[in-house]
């Protein structure tokens, strides 16, 4: 039974993992973050420890929460990574005839 509960939570963790994309991220400095393996690799770390902090006191144990999802991407962008998607925030959905892309 241990061994069952062990390997659910590995395989939820890394599909938790899996759902942040690198290619959406990229650095301050406008480097995206899976054009290099080792800034690629610091990438890894501060997920592995925004995750963690999501789950927890900053934001929601629903990993599908927009309170968890604000919580990460707070965390993240203090460790130096933004989201550059088109859609990052759901402001730009509304906005996004303002623009040209």
């Amino acid at each position: 039974m241990k061994y069952l509960a062990a390997m659910g939570v590995v395989l939820s963790l890394g599909c938790v993992s899996a759902a942040e994309a690198p290619s959406n991220y990229q650095t301050y400095h406008g480097i995206r973050v899976d054009s290099d393996p080792l800034l690629l690799a610091k990438y890894d770390r501060a997920v592995g420890y925004c995750q963690y902090e999501a789950m927890s006191w900053r934001g929601s144990p629903n990993p599908y929460s927009l309170v968890y999802n604000a919580a990460l991407r707070s965390c993240l962008s203090r460790r130096n990574f933004i989201d550059r998607g088109a859609y990052a925030y759901p402001a730009n959905r509304y906005f996004d005839h303002f623009f040209d892309r």
